[in-house]
């Protein structure tokens, strides 16, 4: 079971949507230490033809001493190897004329895990580190005690990419890069108290749900003439011959049969 498993999916103490009226259930305030963003940006953009160095090549399969690579080497794809980006020589200028505003240059150095076939059809991958420039305008708080940080979230996808020899791949890569201006700092917050954690639920194919979703009890196809609640069509016979008579209902489904046809019939009798 889950926080959203469909036995909570109502309960007020799990996370989720709020229904009415969001104050009620509120008990406490309480002090939490948190990472308060400041300001943030996103940009997002195509680069081309990057000159990558890698550390070394080798092989996926690590189960025995990996074989020399040998060329030539056959680029296959290559994507971030982790969504925390590495900030390098930062600069933060304040601006005279926007107040809390400031010019923000840095290096963001984005870890990149790239996959590889040698010539003898063997997986390799190799690393390396994607350097982009940025030099934005972000809000940025006075100054205090307990100092502001640039922190980046990063993501990258190779487009396309080659070998180029001497440890070095040239790629057409997408990146996306979030800044974000933050400080460690404790806030003030009303709460509805602690999170119920509910058990793990072991994974399991559960084939017998849809069968256990059916009645206990065989139902009738069609209602009882007489049972039927108000504003229900109600079944009527319609003569086949002069022996037997169709029951249909006023929706036009048949219901059954009925020989030696008289004034009424009802479905199933």
């Amino acid at each position: 079971m889950s926080f959203y498993s469909y036995k909570n999916c109502n309960s007020d103490l799990c996370p989720g949507r709020i229904a009415g009226d969001c104050t009620r259930g509120l008990d406490e305030r309480v002090c939490v230490q948190v990472k308060k963003i400041y300001d943030s940006c996103i940009q997002q953009e195509q680069l081309d033809d990057q000159e990558i160095a890698v550390t070394c090549l080798t092989a996926v399969d690590c189960t025995e001493p990996s074989p020399a690579i040998l060329p030539p080497i056959e680029f296959c794809s290559c994507r971030s190897a982790s969504t925390e980006g590495v900030i390098c020589n930062l600069c933060i200028e304040r601006l005279c004329d926007k107040p809390n505003f400031a010019r923000v240059r840095a290096d963001v150095d984005i870890p990149l895990d790239i996959l590889f076939i040698d010539a003898n059809c063997r997986e390799g991958i190799a690393k390396g580190t994607l350097t982009v420039a940025k030099d934005v305008l972000m809000f940025i708080p006075d100054d205090s005690i307990v100092p502001f940080t640039l922190e980046s979230l990063v993501s990258a996808i190779c487009v396309k990419g080659e070998y180029i020899g001497n440890n070095k791949f040239k790629i057409t890569v997408c990146v996306t890069i979030i800044l974000k201006i933050l400080a460690e700092v404790e806030l003030l917050v009303p709460t509805y108290g602690f999170c119920p954690i509910p058990p793990c639920e072991e994974f399991a194919e559960n084939v017998c749900d849809e069968f256990f979703s059916l009645p206990i009890f065989p139902t009738h196809p069609c209602d009882v003439v007489g049972a039927t609640p108000p504003g229900t069509p109600v079944p009527i016979c319609t003569p086949a011959s002069t022996s037997s008579a169709s029951c249909v209902s006023t929706a036009g489904r048949a219901c059954g049969t009925r020989k030696n046809f008289k004034s009424s019939c009802a479905c199933g009798r």
